[in-house]
């Protein structure tokens, strides 16, 4: 019998302890227990998610009522008392007994028997005099009092205050805590988007179309995605509207050739194929072999034939490929600031040099990917996060060293996401703004 709790407290030991990626801890995690119920399936989800998202909260908490700080605690009990602490105070459906009693159990069980006293009293401390817990006052300084209300980093916050200001940017930190529903894109050349609605209506699934992008859906009332029939027949692709709409600045048409540099796990690429249809191909290629059989496991999936995947390192020009695309894709690495929201670990693991080096790792890609591109074709950069440097200051760095002018996305998107901003060759989007991701896109035209 699978203990949830136990399995809970060994993910977060992976994500926090180890560094490992939550969302790969977490998917593994639920396929090893594959016979778990859907209830139990949803309680270690929302523990070990809502422990990682709220962890700096978690440990101010802690260490208002233990006497040992929380980062000099052992770490199979530093991490005990955050999951039961986020139950005491997050999880309504927990009573505050159970928690407590369930952590001692679990200190015993992972061979901490002599801390079995301790885990009991900061624990029953914490349930009982939790509202008397201070918290950093916002007025005393916006960055200390958000890295323990939204549990972000200072640094972060800091980047993000200097660009946006205060409001949009609590409004991004507010938003990296929500929770939000699965969003899908339909493969309209496989299936039209009504046959796809009413496969959705037959198993009961919540459905609400997205305003204004065309066959894109978010699904609510499932356990996982493949449960659903229209998923497991590739008439659908898990991808966020930002993503989508990157596909859509590509302004992508029936018969063209779209190479896509950094694709996995290919929602861009099976986009790109369900628009340039049976005349046109798509070519997906990513670093590794791993991520090229992320990508490959999506197009079986969706059976599309028009899309070939090759390993390929984007930083290494390939002369063959030289003035062929009608489209580039570019996905580029970065630092993942805008989808803390779905990746609440990233924020604990990236740096201030990180996120430089990487803006200096994009502009090695652009400077050889735009030669992939016909004179008259498009190439379309693409991030998800909201740093400056990895976004605007790489856009105008291309537009001056390249022969690319700026396309007019005005063109190829709604209007909507340009609310407030002057519609350009380049769209920035922001956590809880425009219901997407935080992202950033690029689209230019090559001249000659």
């Amino acid at each position: 019998m699978i203990d949830v709790r136990e399995a809970g407290l060994s993910c977060l030991f992976e994500i926090l302890e180890k560094g490992r990626h939550g969302h790969v801890v977490l998917k593994e995690t639920l396929e090893r227990c594959g016979e778990l119920p859907k209830r139990e399936r949803a309680f270690l989800t929302c523990l070990v998610e809502g422990t990682v998202e709220r962890l700096y909260e978690l440990d101010h908490i802690i260490d208002s009522f233990s006497k040992v700080r929380t980062a000099k605690l052992k770490p199979v009990i530093r991490n005990l008392l955050r999951m039961s602490v986020y139950q005491i105070k997050y999880m309504d459906s927990v009573p505050e007994r159970a928690a407590v009693s369930e952590a001692v159990r679990l200190a015993g069980k992972r061979g901490f028997g002599s801390l079995k006293g301790f885990v009991n009293g900061v624990l029953r401390t914490t349930a009982r005099e939790l509202d008397s817990v201070v918290y950093p006052k916002r007025e005393d300084g916006f960055s200390e009092w958000a890295r323990v209300r939204y549990s972000m980093p200072a640094w972060i916050t800091e980047e993000l205050l200097s660009e946006y200001g205060e409001e949009r940017t609590e409004r991004m930190l507010a938003r990296g805590l929500s929770r939000r529903p699965l969003t899908v894109r339909c493969n309209r050349s496989r299936a039209s988007e009504e046959e796809i609605l009413e496969s959705l209506a037959a198993q009961g699934i919540g459905v609400a179309q997205v305003p204004d992008v065309p066959g894109v859906l978010t699904l609510t009332g499932f356990d996982r995605p493949g449960e659903i029939w229209a998923f497991r027949e590739g008439l659908l692709q898990v991808q966020d509207v930002s993503s989508v709409l990157a596909g859509l600045a590509a302004d992508i048409k029936p018969g063209d050739f779209v190479l896509d540099l950094c694709a996995a796990p290919g929602g861009k690429s099976l986009h790109a194929a369900d628009l340039v249809g049976e005349n046109g191909h798509v070519e997906a290629r990513d670093l590794t072999e791993a991520k090229t059989a992320l990508i490959e496991d999506n197009v079986r999936r969706s059976r599309f034939g028009n899309i070939s995947v090759r390993v390929w390192d984007a930083r290494m020009p390939d002369p063959e490929m030289f003035g062929r695309a009608d489209v580039v894709l570019a996905d580029l690495p970065c630092s993942g600031l805008g989808i803390i929201g779905r990746k609440s670990d990233i924020k604990y693991n990236v740096t201030r040099q990180a996120a430089a080096e990487l803006a200096a790792l994009q502009r090695e890609i652009l400077g050889v990917s735009w030669q992939y591109v016909k004179p008259g074709g498009r190439l379309v950069f693409s991030t998800c996060t909201v740093l400056p440097s990895e976004n605007r200051e790489n856009a105008d760095w291309f537009g001056e060293h390249y022969p690319f002018t700026e396309a007019d996305l005005g063109k190829e998107l709604p209007g909507r996401f340009f609310a407030g901003e002057e519609k350009t060759g380049r769209l920035q989007l922001l956590p809880g703004e425009k219901g997407t991701d935080g992202f950033f896109i690029a689209a230019f035209q090559r001249d000659r």
